[in-house]
């Protein structure tokens, strides 16, 4: 162990004098005591599938991309955490629509990764969960205006994407080439098999966000299945429960939200988490519409909180 002895040195510049008192510096121990962090690289699994279709790990190609995603995903900690969190809430309703949809249970690491599971807006102004431009939201049955905007409503907009994801299904003949294509387009993927005289996504070359895009869908898959195999040891009272709410069906015209709401037991706020759908003050359905909101009062709301510490 080494240790400096006090000096004290006088420097004269520019007319000024500095005092330069050199401290014992602190000791400097051997580098054998000093504690190892380590950051491990995560295995890859020797056999995988996405909707029932397996995933060619034998080719360095596929090893490598895959290897990318899960590597940056696991340690991505807060996203991640996040989305375990949030997973427990929203796959149970997307899952049961997926079912009677007819479309793999995998289908909903799609949104996962599309959105992170939140009613987010991209730069192209794709929006909700599912990230449906208005145009596209329009075609699959969405109603898109200043007061309605069904792109934020889970079970429409999850239908809506079912919806895509067969009809992609059918023109390509692989849910994974339909996953691909959610990002790209049908037509794009169309294309790129005929240019390239091949048959499935894993040999196609795409453009770098398309070429990720299932990688990452497997990444999250890997993840959320088994958190705890990728460090992320969450108890399970600190997953984000679905939440409690009636349904009321409104066919006449609400001039202001914020009065409906109270008269409903609750406040704008907890309306509109619990609706997202709705993007103004008001709601005025036409003659012909009748929509469904989901209420938690006042004393749901309260006895979702207290019984948070008494889940096992």
């Amino acid at each position: 162990m080494k240790r400096l002895l006090r000096t004290v040195g006088i420097l004269v510049t520019g007319g000024i004098i500095f005092v330069l008192i050199f401290l014992p510096s602190v000791p400097v121990k051997s580098s054998e005591s000093y504690t190892t962090y380590s950051v491990n690289a995560v295995s890859l699994p020797p056999v995988l599938t996405f909707a029932g279709e397996a995933v060619p790990l034998e080719y360095f190609d596929v090893r490598e991309s895959l290897d990318r995603e899960i590597q940056v995903n696991t340690y991505f900690h807060s996203q991640t955490i996040l989305i375990i969190k949030r997973s427990a809430r929203f796959f149970p309703e997307i899952e049961k629509i997926l079912k009677e949809e007819n479309v793999p249970d995998d289908f909903k690491y799609l949104a996962v990764i599309e959105s992170g599971l939140q009613n987010v807006v991209s730069p192209s102004k794709a929006a909700g969960f599912w990230q449906f431009l208005k145009k596209t939201a329009s075609d699959y049955g969405l109603e898109v205006n200043d007061e309605v905007d069904e792109r934020y409503h889970l079970e429409k907009a999850t239908r809506a994407a079912c919806q895509y994801l067969k009809n992609a299904y059918n023109e390509l003949g692989s849910w994974t080439l339909a996953a691909a294509a959610y990002n790209a387009g049908i037509n794009t993927i169309k294309q790129a098999l005929a240019t390239q005289q091949q048959q499935s996504y894993y040999d196609l070359q795409l453009n770098d966000e398309t070429a990720r895009y299932v990688y990452r869908i497997l990444a999250l898959k890997l993840i959320l299945a088994n958190p705890a195999k990728y460090g992320f040891m969450i108890d399970s009272t600190e997953l984000y429960r679905p939440l409690p709410f009636t349904e009321i069906k409104v066919d006449t015209a609400i001039s202001d939200l914020s009065r409906f709401a109270i008269q409903q037991g609750t406040n704008l706020k907890i309306l509109l988490i619990l609706n997202p759908w709705l993007r103004n003050n008001s709601l005025k359905p036409d003659r012909k519409k009748t929509y469904v909101l989901r209420i938690m009062n006042n004393d749901q709301r309260k006895l979702f909180e207290n019984n948070e510490s008494k889940r096992p």
